[in-house]
């Protein structure tokens, strides 16, 4: 059996080899050959801005204002106070004083069930007057005032839902470092499947869809027993070839804070995490088929270091890989505003897959019950 071992593992290496590769050329080429539409054209379409805000006083007094004076035309902010306990409600009358298309809708706290973000953004979706929703979340802030309009022009006939993307600002440290890179490799995967014509999540921060989409398909009745997952979830099950659009343009990004320690990083990664069971079967393989390759990947490198009779071969595996990466990734993370990340790639990748493989059982196997 040891005569054998040497050619076992790198036959299984050289099989994650081209299961990876298959993932690089076959979804992650299509971002790095996609370029977002530079011309903005006018909708023409009322839009309803949708913000779901828990005790959240200082977010929405820092971001609130450039939200609510974007350059378009016709346009309404909803922000759903749910059961905010600190200065919320008084922030928000302030700001109604001073902008007339600022509607305010209040949640407090029942005794005989325990609310969470989606019955929020659910009282949100009824109170809007507008067909077309955009959703971000209070500790965000669009990068222009042209934010709805890159949004919004992406509605047609056939798209129902527009996939934005958020980043994390930028700090110095390795937490920092990661959680940005960490984003642009999800957001990788996501805006991938969708130019593929198989999306499966979004992301909250930055997300649009129409009201008769969310009510046709009864909005989060599926999973409102599941305390996330009013992007990923809502997406996953409602996104189809046809009816989903992508929007990268730099102008349509929304900037929010990273997590700042461990600790808060983890139970934010936990409750994401933990709705990927509930994705469609066929999102769920290509996930962890991705997730679990990648990370035997680096596993059978090493063992092949140790153990196999010609090294060399798992290092030009190991080489070929990463520069195939670099190459694709280059343009895509200049896209994403993460230029200066991509040369962490060489060490983040391994962290990145054992991060994957890590949260991946933790959200299997552990409840979350608060949404904050």
């Amino acid at each position: 059996m040891e005569a054998y071992l040497p050619g076992i593992l790198f036959a299984l290496l050289f099989a994650c080899f081209i299961t990876q590769l298959f993932y690089l050329i076959n979804y992650h080429r299509r971002l790095s050959r996609y370029a977002p539409l530079d011309e903005l054209k006018t909708a023409g379409i009322p839009i309803s801005v949708i913000i779901s805000a828990r005790n959240e006083e200082q977010n929405l007094a820092n971001n609130l204002p450039s939200i609510l004076e974007q350059d378009y035309p016709d346009f309404e902010v909803v922000v759903v106070n749910d059961c905010s306990l600190d200065e919320t409600e008084e922030v928000l009358k302030a700001f109604c004083a001073k902008y007339s298309h600022l509607k305010i809708v209040n949640v407090t706290e029942n005794d005989r069930f325990k609310t969470g973000k989606k019955f929020a953004l659910t009282m949100g979706i009824k109170a809007a007057k507008n067909e077309y929703l955009l959703f971000t979340d209070a500790d965000c802030q669009p990068a222009s005032r042209n934010w709805i309009a890159r949004m919004a022009m992406n509605f047609t006939t056939k798209a129902e839902i527009v996939l934005g993307y958020s980043p994390y600002i930028s700090t110095a440290g390795f937490l920092n470092n990661f959680i940005r890179f960490e984003t642009i490799r999800t957001a990788i995967n996501y805006l991938s499947a969708a130019l593929a014509g198989s999306a499966y999540m979004g992301i909250g921060r930055n997300l649009a869809y129409t009201k008769t989409l969310f009510f046709k398909n009864k909005g989060f009745a599926a999973h409102m027993h599941v305390m996330s997952g009013d992007d990923d979830l809502f997406v996953n099950q409602n996104a189809t070839a046809d009816n989903t659009a992508i929007e990268i343009h730099p102008e349509a990004f929304t900037y929010s804070p990273a997590k700042t320690s461990f600790s808060t990083y983890y139970r934010q990664k936990r409750r994401h995490m933990g709705v990927g069971k509930m994705y469609k079967n066929k999102h769920r393989r290509m996930l962890s088929f991705d997730a679990l390759t990648g990370f035997l990947f680096y596993i059978l490198v090493i063992l092949c270091l140790i153990f196999g009779h010609d090294p060399l071969l798992a290092v030009g595996l190991l080489l070929f890989r990463i520069i195939t990466e670099l190459i694709l990734y280059y343009k895509i993370f200049r896209k994403l505003d993460g230029k200066n990340l991509i040369w962490y790639l060489p060490a983040f990748d391994l962290v990145y897959y054992v991060y994957l493989n890590i949260f991946g059982l933790i959200g299997t196997f552990i409840k979350t019950t608060q949404w904050k």
